[in-house]
């Protein structure tokens, strides 16, 4: 039996399963690059933590040694787990 172009695999369900290969994979294109441009975004450099923001205002010269060292110490307390729990 000879078959032409439009064989028995595309009249039946063929062209179905080739259509939704296809579109498979353009929707898994087109999530992967909308989730890439979303975490470029939102998924930049992270904010500084207390200590980077402490020590950026003394490198401008906004406070002083004595303010430096007492917030220092009081963020200190309250990252470590005594301080946290309320209990300085």
């Amino acid at each position: 039996m000879q078959h032409a172009y439009w064989n028995d695999w595309y009249v039946s369900w063929g062209w179905f399963l080739s259509l939704s290969v296809v579109f498979l994979l353009f929707s898994s294109i087109g999530s992967w690059g909308y989730a890439y441009r979303a975490h470029r975004r939102f998924g930049g450099m992270p904010r500084g933590d207390a200590f980077d923001v402490l020590d950026a205002r003394y490198a401008k010269d906004e406070i002083s040694r004595d303010e430096y060292a007492r917030m220092k110490s009081e963020i200190g307390r309250a990252a470590s787990p005594a301080g946290r729990l309320g209990n300085a």
